[in-house]
Order: C-alpha cells, then structure tokens, then sequence
C-alpha cells in the first residue's frame, strides 16, 4: 500500500468517526491541541499524524490507534455495538442481522 494510500484511507476513519460523535474538526483540534488546518490536513490525507498528536487524537475520538491505523474495531467499540443490539426489539434485531449478514457477503464477492 503506498503512503498516500494509507494517509487518504486512515483521514477518511478519522473523519467517519468524528462524525459518528458528531464533533467538529475545531473541536477535535481544541481537544488535541493543534490547528483546525492540522486536523483537515489529516482528515485529507495530506499530511502524517505524529505519534503524540495519534495518543490525543484516540482519546479525542474514543478510539484505539489500531481503528484509526487499520481500521480494526476495538473489543470496546465492538461491545459497545452489543450493548445496543441487545436493547433492540426482536423485529428491528431480525432487520439489523439481515443487514450485517447481506453487506458481509457483498465483501466476501
């Protein structure tokens, strides 16, 4: 995988969840300390994160370094998706599991 690969495809994970939470990039910049242009460069993949900016920018979002490196779902954010299912009603459960269960096999294709 190539830099600018990696760069454009780990700012897209940051973006996705700074929205999941439904923060801004200035307040996510407030939180790390840096510039709203430091955050948008990252978002872009225009510009490499620093580890100590990557440790501030977990805490940020509420997330592990291997979600916003890799894109690999923490035990955490994957309980915390539990948690939620088990209060579904049985019909809206039923929907959500053919949904998961239609997009894995899209990937799998």
């Amino acid at each position: 995988m190539s830099e600018t690969k990696f760069l454009t495809d780990m700012g897209k994970r940051i973006a996705e969840r700074r929205k999941v939470l439904h923060k801004t990039q200035e307040q996510v910049a407030e939180e790390m300390g840096i510039s709203l242009q430091s955050v948008s460069c990252i978002e872009l993949g225009k510009k490499a994160i620093r580890p100590d900016n990557l440790v501030n920018l977990c805490i940020a979002l509420d997330t592990t370094a291997d979600y916003i490196l890799t894109g690999t779902k923490s035990d955490k954010e994957l309980s915390e998706i539990c948690k939620v299912l088990s209060k579904l009603s049985p019909e809206d459960f039923k929907m959500v599991e053919g949904l998961i269960y239609r997009l894995n096999d899209k990937k799998e294709i």
